[in-house]
């Protein structure tokens, strides 16, 4: 039978696995964590912290595989001194139980979440974004067209069938009649704007059609699973740590970046000043977190990505561009996720899905617009120019969708 953790169980569990003493049991503090996908526990003891992550259950649909893939990646980092010489993304898992879907790790206390210290300080050292930059790039670089780690990678839990790549773009799914009765009136307007857009879902089914999966990525980068020293303002570079690796798989390094990206763009959007009598771009301007502001960390972060892996450019030479429209993706499943989970859809996220629907729709001039420079200025100093292919934007090859093409799944 499959055991469920609580708060009066946990000590008891880490005692039968060897992970706490009895000793330790009598003076452990036990901190329920809140979380969207499993049950946090953080159990306290002296100045050592354990975060325990148990899993939900779905019902009678196999052996469910929301930590394993952690584990898993864990397990790559033991086997391969390359990956684990990356000090940013070092595992902290101690413990897995797969019977039961328990995972257990240290807690870094010295850390902190950098979407919470952006939020607290409101300012954004570019000097955090270069090493972000700097370590994904190590990371996609070092496993780079790896069929070894895309295999290892790939594993499943025994029973479950797994997909082996991810592609996000075809999580659009069907939208048919059923939605009038599980979405609240002011959401079905998402649906028509999304609906109303022919341009919108064509470039989704672009994005969808040109997916690129060559290298180990994270696959859930959000601000909240990127932790800061506390202390990064007087050690010699900022120290961060890259965590939750429950979705990590073989994926597109332009779906990473872009995911990244609009998180930073969330900063901006979600402090908009919106009232039904501005308009869309005067809401942009009255921002009480300006673009402006966070337009340095953003071209940090792609510079320090390129410096450190400039092949990329050979592999992807559309890479600024696919990194734009993935963003304006993220952007859009996070208004969709948001209404989905809190029924909520309001005149902030219309700007949103505007903002994302420029970035999958128009990508060459809102390169300019997010990281405050040109495509060639970026690129040009990280392009050996000997094998630049130059594109002709005005005389593509035959379009692989019709103008009118509208997505509805793939």
């Amino acid at each position: 039978m499959i055991s469920s953790l609580s708060s009066q169980n946990v000590i008891q569990y880490l005692q039968d696995t060897g992970l706490r003493s009895s000793e330790d049991g009598a003076f452990a503090k036990v901190e329920l964590l809140k979380s969207s996908n499993n049950l946090n526990l953080l159990v306290s003891a002296d100045n050592h912290r354990l975060l325990v992550k148990q899993g939900g259950y779905p019902d009678n649909e196999g052996t469910p595989q929301q930590l394993f893939k952690e584990w898993l990646f864990h397990q790559l980092l033991c086997n391969e001194p390359v990956l684990s010489n990356i000090a940013a993304i070092n595992s902290l898992v101690v413990h897995f139980d797969e019977d039961n879907n328990i995972l257990v790790r240290n807690y870094l206390t010295e850390y902190l979440e950098l979407g919470y210290f952006y939020k607290k300080n409101n300012i954004f050292p570019r000097e955090i974004a270069s090493t972000i930059g700097t370590t994904l790039a190590t990371l996609h670089r070092a496993t780079f067209n790896c069929r070894e780690y895309r295999n290892f990678i790939a594993a499943t839990p025994k029973g479950v069938f797994g997909y082996q790549f991810y592609n996000p773009a075809q999580t659009i799914g069907l939208v048919g009649p059923e939605i009038f009765g599980n979405v609240p009136t002011e959401a079905l307007k998402f649906y028509f704007l999304y609906q109303h857009y022919d341009s919108l879902e064509a470039a989704i089914a672009e994005l969808a059609s040109d997916w690129k999966p060559c290298c180990l990525t994270h696959n859930d980068l959000k601000l909240e699973n990127i932790l800061l020293h506390s202390r990064f303002e007087s050690l010699d570079n900022p120290v961060v740590r890259i965590i939750d690796w429950e979705a990590c798989a073989w994926g597109d390094p332009a779906y990473e970046l872009g995911t990244l990206v609009a998180n930073y763009l969330k900063i901006w959007l979600s402090s908009l000043v919106v009232d039904p009598t501005l308009d869309f771009e005067e809401s942009l301007l009255l921002a009480v977190t300006p673009l402006e502001d966070i337009q340095p960390s953003i071209l940090a972060l792609i510079k320090a990505y390129l410096k450190t892996f400039p092949a990329i450019l050979e592999y992807r030479q559309d890479l600024l561009l696919r990194v734009v429209q993935f963003a304006g993706l993220a952007l859009f499943n996070h208004i969709k996720d948001n209404f989905n989970c809190n029924k909520i859809f309001n005149n902030t996220h219309i700007c949103m899905l505007q903002v994302a629907k420029l970035l999958l729709t128009i990508p060459q001039q809102s390169v300019q617009t997010i990281f405050g420079a040109s495509e060639s200025e970026i690129t040009r100093p990280f392009t050996k120019m000997t094998k630049v292919v130059i594109r002709d934007k005005g005389n593509n090859l035959m379009p692989i969708y019709h103008h009118k093409t509208r997505l509805r799944g793939c």
